[in-house]
């Protein structure tokens, strides 16, 4: 009896099933983060050409206001999330919130093109940073089972409103009181999390110091940065551009050098076991469509309000609201629906609903009497996706112990991060070659059909290949213990 009693006395603590007041507050501080996050990445868009003007930069180095961000955020994610396991996420996701704090403020007070660049290279590193950090405090803090679903769920609606919210934010900042607040409202948010932050969130770790590994972090984040490079010089020049198949090119070799480095390293940045898992591999994919689509149809759908319809660019802002609202709906929901029916139906579900509504926006006409079908159309894709994301983030994320979670929130941060870059960039280019130089409204609506086409095929494509490879119930818990 004694023995027993002994064991009984060695279990750790049952996991909480109701959200406590502590966990309350710890998921509070790491949603307003990711949300800020969020907004960051899009509320500069509608202020570029003003930005352009005040200082000086010239028409082809505009876009580098939103590259070295995009370059920086997405090349160095994989590498933080694992630093985060090593050094301690709470660290690592200070240090971040201090950094792009400082780095906005140094943004907002800008003087020339040089300073307003180092200032989106250093918000995109405190981004790679907070991100994974803060997604792995997440994961960490909340048992696997649905508080975690819950979180997730909550986090990806925030995270995805925050995207419309920047787009909105950044055309009412830049026309009442000027661009340089896009910057500046950053400071006092990062500021009150870090004062907030430190009394609620408790340090967490791996169970040991692992040495970080070099040769890994030099060919995966050096290769994402050519592979986000190419990508994006593809969007400007199209993909027959010299630097944009080079940069394509380099990028994919030092992946697949990556993967062989991993193989041999005897403390890996990403174990070859993780990556051979199809959870993380499919989930990943999954999830890096869901981001590739659902932000450049924003893109599109920019174009549409603007060349074909005539909108400006703050009331285009504002018609995303309801793809805001979706987005919110399908988070709150993500969680109760992956309860019922499993994290890959909800997946392969969500996706299924995004590919259909996007594919409804073919019909789009040149008069202003079709925006009942963009904003119909565009909620039920925001649920959908939202449905995706949350199922992505559970499905990549489980299965792993809790030493592991810094470098699995990495994996999928960095599918985030790359899925965002690289979703705009791909349907400009897609545009592009249809419209060419024409100003034709009509060419153009013909272009933005065929983008809208291609979307919701990589939609579709990301829920099909979700069903045939990510396996459920009892199979997918006997990988998962096998991966572990």
């Amino acid at each position: 009896m004694s023995t027993v009693n002994d064991v009984s006395a060695a279990r750790p603590p049952a996991p909480p099933e109701r959200l406590t007041r502590r966990l309350g507050l710890v998921l509070a501080v790491l949603l307003v983060s990711q949300f800020m996050l969020a907004v960051d990445f899009s509320i500069l868009n509608v202020a570029l050409p003003v930005i352009g003007k005040g200082l000086g930069f010239s028409l082809g180095n505009l876009q580098w206001i939103g590259t070295a961000f995009a370059l920086a955020a997405a090349g160095c994610t994989l590498l933080f999330g694992r630093i985060a396991d090593i050094v301690g996420r709470r660290r690592l996701f200070l240090a971040g919130l201090a950094v792009l704090g400082a780095a906005s403020l140094v943004g907002g007070l800008a003087v020339n093109p040089e300073m307003l660049i180092a200032a989106r290279v250093a918000q995109g590193l405190a981004t790679a940073a907070v991100t994974p950090a803060g997604l792995s405090l997440l994961t960490s803090s909340f048992p696997e089972g649905p508080l975690r679903e819950k979180a997730l769920g909550l986090n990806g609606a925030l995270m995805s409103a925050g995207f419309t919210t920047g787009a909105v934010l950044g055309g009412v900042l830049t026309e009442l009181i000027g661009w340089r607040w896009s910057f500046f409202i950053n400071v006092p948010v990062a500021l009150a999390v870090l004062i907030v932050a430190p009394t609620v969130i408790a340090e967490s770790r791996g169970d040991h110091r692992a040495r970080l590994d070099v040769p890994g972090a030099l060919t995966v984040t050096i290769g994402l940065l050519s592979l986000v490079y190419g990508l994006t010089r593809a969007g400007e020049h199209g993909f027959g551009d010299s630097w944009a198949l080079i940069g394509l090119i380099v990028g994919a070799v030092l992946l697949v050098a990556f993967y062989v480095v991993e193989k041999g390293s005897p403390q890996p940045l990403v174990p070859v076991r993780i990556l051979r898992r199809r959870t993380v591999v499919f989930g990943n994919l999954a999830g890096l469509l869901a981001f590739v689509t659902e932000t450049s149809l924003v893109f599109l759908m920019t174009l549409y309000l603007q060349k074909v319809l005539g909108f400006s660019a703050l009331a285009a802002g504002l018609s995303f609201g309801v793809l805001g609202l979706g987005t919110v709906a399908g988070g709150v929901a993500a969680s109760r629906v992956i309860g019922r029916i499993g994290a890959t139906p909800t997946l392969v579900a969500g996706g299924l609903v995004q590919a259909a509504a996007t594919a409804a926006l073919v019909g789009l006409g040149d008069s202003r009497s079709w925006m009942w079908l963009l904003l119909t159309a565009t909620f039920v894709g925001g649920v959908g996706n939202m449905l995706v994301i949350v199922g992505f983030m559970v499905t990549a994320t489980s299965g792993l112990p809790d030493t592991e979670q810094g470098m699995a929130t990495g994996i999928a941060t960095m599918s985030q991060q790359v899925g965002i870059t690289m979703g705009t960039p791909i349907m400009s280019a897609v545009v592009t070659a249809h419209v060419g130089t024409s100003t034709d409204q009509h060419v153009i609506l013909d272009g933005i059909s065929t983008a809208v086409l291609v979307n919701a095929a990589l939609v579709l494509a990301g829920a099909v290949l979700a069903a045939l490879f990510l396996r459920t119930g009892k199979r997918a818990s006997a990988e998962a213990g096998e991966g572990s």
